[in-house]
Parts: structure tokens; sequence; C-alpha cells
């Protein structure tokens, strides 16, 4: 089973890979952002609680995401494997995912990062906000605080997953064949 979980600033191509990947490995792809609308549209017990804390400003909690991730995996027992995207965020859910997948008799494979220059990420966004009706990608500050705060909380995983061998840095930049293909190169060694 390869369970990749997929990183990189805003604007890095997660998205794109991820389609590439999920058909390629035959691998589920578990976009967080997604699992979130999902159970919020759909009033589930999750969605509801996870509502509260978004109405009120907050975060919502850990527990409660790996709960909906939880519930996702099981939703695909015959998967050969899963794409984390936009999870996790920090060592604590690091933590909480290796103990999800352990539950289960599996681990994290990899983390795939796809690695950008600024700029890049920048002017890739301001293209997709033409496009996308997104407003926060036809915000130049908008982004670039984003970028900012990937790099101030979540780039940190990095070193957890330096630690166990698992951190594969993919150059982001170029043709998506040849981004693909880098991830490719690093995926078909296990």
């Amino acid at each position: 089973m390869i369970n990749v979980v997929l990183f990189g600033p805003p604007g890095a191509g997660k998205g794109t890979q991820a389609e590439f990947l999920k058909e390629k490995y035959q691998l589920v792809h578990i976009s967080t952002g997604d699992v979130f609308r999902f159970n919020i549209k759909n009033a589930t017990e999750l969605g509801v609680l996870a509502k509260s804390y978004i109405d009120k400003g907050q975060l919502v909690p850990d527990e409660v995401t790996i709960n909906m991730l939880n519930a996702e995996v099981d939703k695909n027992p015959e998967a050969k494997g899963f794409i984390f995207d936009g999870f996790p965020r920090t060592e604590a859910q690091a933590g909480a995912l290796a103990e999800l997948l352990a539950s289960k008799s599996t681990e994290v494979t990899a983390m795939v990062a796809l690695e950008v220059e600024d700029e890049v990420l920048v002017k890739r966004l301001l293209e997709r906000g033409k496009t996308s009706g997104r407003a926060d990608d036809a915000d130049e500050d908008v982004i670039r605080n984003r970028i900012k705060v990937y790099y101030a909380e979540t780039a940190i995983l990095k070193g957890y997953y330096e630690k166990q061998d698992k951190y594969y840095g993919i150059d982001g930049v170029g043709s998506i064949p040849e981004i693909t293909e880098r991830i490719n190169a690093v995926l078909d060694t296990f």
C-alpha cells in the first residue's frame, strides 16, 4: 500500500499532480478541504461539529479532522493506498495520521513536497484567479500572506518526515508531465 502526503505551498500544483498519481497508482485522493465541505454541506455529525468551530472563527480540533479522515479511509477498504492533500499541517496532526494508519496496519510511505519559488507561486495563483473565481487567488497581498503562513506553520513537517527518511522534495517548476515524471521516479521505488 502506498500512502502519500502531498505537500507544497498554495499554487505548487498539488491538485493537478494528485489527479495523475491517483490514476497511475490507483490511489484514493483525500483532500481535507473537500472532506470538510462534503461533511458540512451534508450536515453529517462531524460536519455539524466542524461548522460550529468554523462559525466561531476557530480552528477545527485535530480529533474532528482525524475522525473525518478515518471515515474516508474506511469508505475505501479495497484501496491500494491514499493521497493525503491538505493534511497533516502540524507535527501533532502527523502523529495522529500515523496512529490512524497504524490502526489499519499501514503507514505513510512518503511525503512528496512540490518545491516552487515564491514569485512563481504568485504568478501561478494570479493566473488561476482569473479563471477560478477564487477571491483568494485574485489578490497578490492575500496570496503572499498564504505563502508566508504555509512556511511559518506547515513547512516544519519537512523535518518531521526527514527524520523518518520519508521526505522527498520535488522540483515543482517545469511542464506538468516533467513534474509528474519526477514524482513517479520517487514513487516507483516503493
